[in-house]
């Protein structure tokens, strides 16, 4: 009887997440309403509150799985040799990341920045894009003069400055890829290189 039930309640997570999915995919995580969550899987709104606490908690899931699909790619690949190989593999990921001003307000919130007491899909996902940077970092032509946890902490900085600056209207006047480009140089490039 018990599995019939846990079976039920992943089913109906499932669903959830499924029409979630779509819905972002047609109008975006803004736009997406728990009303219509709920409509297009067929429960009651009281169902997706026993799932989850909230739209954040939804998104924190649904972008943390986003994220992580990008960072399979990332680490499929060879290391980046250089700072402008970093700084192209780290494009799609700032793509996503500034997709829209909710997007990134969510990672903010979500990223383990602000004391949270669950470490959920989007903080996971910074440790992980940590470990690609740092074994890339290992394995590139980057400076040799700091220890590799702080060069990565620097590169997660910077990607989180690049993203904040997009956002305001006094520094968007850049490109992403163009702001964050130089401060990987000034940041990883070998002393006297």
């Amino acid at each position: 009887m018990r599995k019939a039930v846990q079976q039920r309640t992943l089913d109906t997570r499932a669903r959830l997440t499924a029409v979630a999915h779509e819905l972002v995919t047609d109008k975006g995580f803004e736009a997406l309403r728990i009303e219509e969550v709920v409509a297009g899987a067929g429960v009651a709104k009281g169902t997706f509150f026993a799932h989850f606490k909230d739209k954040d908690e939804l998104m924190d899931l649904l972008i943390g799985e986003r994220i992580n699909a990008l960072l399979d790619q990332m680490a499929a690949k060879p290391a980046p040799r250089d700072v402008e190989q970093l700084a192209k593999r780290l494009v799609p990921l700032v793509d996503l990341m500034a997709s829209e001003r909710y997007v990134f307000d969510v990672i903010l919130r979500r990223s383990g920045a602000a004391a949270m007491e669950e470490i959920g899909p989007i903080a996971t996902t910074f440790g992980r894009l940590g470990e690609i940077l740092g074994g890339w970092i290992d394995q590139g032509t980057f400076r040799k003069d700091v220890p590799n946890d702080i060069l990565v902490e620097g590169v997660e900085a910077f990607l989180v400055q690049t993203l904040a600056l997009n956002f305001c209207a006094l520094h968007s006047d850049k490109r992403m890829k163009d702001r964050l480009l130089p401060y990987l140089r000034a940041w990883l490039a070998p002393v006297g290189g």
